[in-house]
């Protein structure tokens, strides 16, 4: 695709480089991984951009060696042109790993988690990094900080983008939870017929135009002096 053209373009400024066969991304991620010899590992995959040639020496001053994850902002971009702007929340959680994962161009790993875990799991071919996130930080406890900096332009064509894997991810993801949240993932799937009922209860009640008003003015009665934690945009901005 270019790629090596590229790399022996800009050779005196690149202390590294390998061009070989490998048996899928995270084979060849993981030898970048074990070829490393920084204290944090950083990916930029084929089609992500960097947001400026500056942004890298913006965020080294932020990474410190009592924190295993830093994971910034990013925008998503479709043929070059930008879509939305990604704001990951600033504390993490197994619900949040549910549906989210961290983009690998806005995520400075530390490099020692590897080798005092696992690499990347390389029979999974989609979700393997999502796998090492949602481990260290929801079973291992690791740490991690938001860093409020966009980081890069990630290409939203990619294997994990693409509609047509959502089966493929769906299938890899359970087999992750049965891995290492089997107690979790069960009470998870005991209860979801309970919250699509209410699900659809609700979703019901919001084609009456009364009820659903009535209904709205009741739980903000009842949220009164609560705090709520709920944002109707998640973590997408359209641009």
């Amino acid at each position: 695709d270019g790629s090596v053209a590229v790399i022996d373009k800009y050779v005196d400024r690149i202390d590294y480089k390998v061009s070989e066969n490998d048996l899928g991304i995270y084979n060849a991620m993981n030898k970048g991984i074990k070829a490393a010899k920084g204290e944090f590992v950083y990916f930029l995959n084929s089609g992500d951009v960097l947001l400026n040639s500056d942004i890298i020496k913006t965020i080294l001053p932020e990474l410190h060696a009592d924190t295993s994850f830093y994971y910034g902002n990013l925008y998503y971009s479709i043929n070059g042109l930008r879509t939305l702007l990604w704001t990951p929340p600033k504390q993490l959680s197994f619900n949040y790993f549910l549906d989210y994962s961290l983009p690998h161009p806005a995520s400075f790993i530390k490099k020692e988690l590897f080798e005092k875990y696992f690499y990347y799991n390389e029979s999974l071919k989609i979700v393997s990094d999502w796998e090492f996130f949602i481990y260290c930080i929801c079973k291992q406890n690791e740490s991690y900080k938001h860093l409020d900096i966009i980081v890069a332009d990630f290409d939203n064509s990619g294997v994990s983008s693409n509609s047509a894997n959502l089966h493929k991810i769906k299938i890899e993801k359970n087999d992750v939870y049965n891995s290492h949240f089997a107690l979790f993932i069960n009470d998870y799937n005991k209860s979801k017929p309970f919250l699509n009922k209410r699900f659809y209860q609700i979703q019901q009640i919001q084609k009456h135009k009364f009820k659903w008003k009535f209904l709205k003015g009741f739980l903000n009665l009842l949220l009164l002096g609560t705090k709520s934690h709920y944002k109707t945009d998640r973590y997408y901005k359209e641009l």
